[in-house]
């Protein structure tokens, strides 16, 4: 039995964010992993496949952010044959998560950082693989191939599996909701969430997930889009205008909220224009989504510009 499931992890709301159970005759791999408290439902998938956790040779993470890989260490205890596969610079962090946990504790506060997060528990440092950038991993029927994507996260890769001819993405192939989903007018948009945005590299990592030939994307944030390069045209443009948002912003001065609030509008206008020309839905759920991803994406692109200030002084 060959089959790729998408398994919706329930973060903060249904249909945010999804781990991929690669089934790859009786062996298993996970792409993602969300946070510990998506961990039953990822092994719950497992069993209804037939399969056991230690059936599971690979649990890979796109990178470190909590909504890919905060789940990794509860999920490598309870799959006893599984090694982990990182981003060198990713990997780090997965043994040793005491940085990882104190900046989000920073960012999402202490209480609603546990409500969303748990206790994030550290990998055994053997249990942990490191992959090159172009590196191939022969596993069962195929082959994964290891591309390191910036732009998002400086210790971000995609994998792309020959069998399928897709891709994962984690964020590099941006938000895909399917609130946001109808035929040639479906919605993509880039996240450019703290602390890696680059508008430049970000670009340059859609041209290399191009260049693998895949036809399709595993999105984290949500599920498969079909179509790639329609996809690849939606983020260049997307990217483009959240580039711009940064120049401008950058030029008015502004500090702390105020220079947030001002990207945040920006980015917000503009995701609500591609649903209107798209003709979307624009519901209470869709405003909630828009939302959170025009407040976040703002934050980062903020971030950028106070770094930039920093490192001129």
């Amino acid at each position: 039995m060959d089959k790729i499931r998408t398994i919706d992890c329930g973060y903060v709301e249904a249909g945010l964010a999804c781990a991929y159970l690669i089934v790859d005759g009786d062996k298993a791999t996970f792409v993602e992993n969300n946070t510990n408290y998506a961990v039953p439902l990822l092994l719950e998938a497992l069993k209804e496949e037939g399969l056991t956790p230690e059936s599971v040779d690979y649990i890979i993470i796109t990178h470190v952010h909590l909504d890919h890989a905060g789940g990794t260490g509860k999920l490598i205890s309870l799959c006893p044959n599984a090694t982990v596969l990182a981003h060198p610079k990713a990997a780090p962090h997965v043994i040793d998560p005491t940085r990882l946990i104190k900046s989000s504790i920073q960012v999402y506060g202490e209480e609603n950082y546990f409500k969303l997060y748990g206790e994030i528990l550290p990998v055994p440092s053997d249990r942990v693989r490191t992959m090159s950038d172009g590196e191939e991993l022969s596993w069962q029927k195929r082959t994964f191939k290891f591309l390191h994507t910036r732009g998002h996260a400086n210790h971000h890769f995609c994998i792309y599996d020959s069998l399928t001819n897709g891709i994962f993405t984690g964020d590099t192939f941006g938000i895909g909701y399917t609130l946001f989903r109808k035929g040639k007018d479906s919605l993509l948009f880039p996240s450019t969430t703290p602390t890696d945005f680059d508008p430049e590299e970000a670009i340059l990592s859609v041209d290399k997930i191009l260049a693998t030939g895949a036809d399709k994307a595993y999105l984290t944030h949500f599920g498969v889009w079909e179509d790639i390069r329609s996809g690849a045209s939606q983020m260049k443009e997307g990217l483009n205008v959240m580039k711009n948002v940064l120049v401008s912003a950058e030029k008015t001065g502004l500090e702390g909220e105020s220079l947030i609030g001002f990207c945040e509008a920006r980015v917000r206008s503009y995701l609500e224009d591609q649903i209107h020309t798209r003709h979307l839905p624009f519901g209470e759920k869709e405003e909630r989504f828009i939302g959170f991803d025009s407040q976040i994406n703002a934050q980062g692109i903020a971030f950028k510009i106070e770094r930039s200030r920093k490192n001129k002084k």
